[in-house]
């Protein structure tokens, strides 16, 4: 075999190795995928209390690096952004506290203070518990926002 052919052989190898791997999906928090299942078996916030999933963040920079898991959870466990899953029965419901109803509602993107709330793990990720008082912002895209 020529020096050329066993060049090409080798690069065709590679090829062929490269196509088993798949592209990894980014572990973004898609709201949609939300099953009613999935909903049930969370736990229903009491009172005047919400829960929160947490915004994790994209695996990959825009540069195409992978972000260690321990980071992501790192930076999961310190962000203040957090996707509204529930809303206890009182949410809002103070009219002197709320005279101008709701700060925010089920399905929708909120800011908190950094370490607002209990946390506590599920299977697949972490929670918080906030009170309807501790929500600072409402925002469209937690991309937006950047934690420190």
């Amino acid at each position: 075999m020529t020096d050329a052919a066993e060049e090409l052989d080798l690069e065709t190898a590679a090829e062929g190795v490269k196509s088993l791997y798949k592209t990894p999906t980014p572990k973004v928090l898609d709201p949609e995928a939300v099953d009613k299942s999935l909903l049930d078996r969370m736990p229903q916030p009491t009172g005047w209390r919400m829960l929160i999933l947490p915004y994790r963040g994209k695996e990959t920079t825009e540069g195409g690096i992978y972000i260690p898991n321990k980071v992501l959870d790192d930076t999961q466990i310190q962000t203040v952004v957090g996707y509204v899953v529930k809303q206890g029965p009182l949410c809002y419901k103070d009219p002197e506290k709320f005279p101008d109803g709701p700060w925010c509602e089920e399905k929708q993107w909120v800011v908190f203070a950094r370490y607002a709330g209990s946390r506590f793990r599920i299977e697949g990720g972490e929670c918080r518990i906030l009170n309807d008082d501790e929500v600072l912002a409402t925002i469209d895209d937690p991309e937006d926002i950047l934690s420190l």
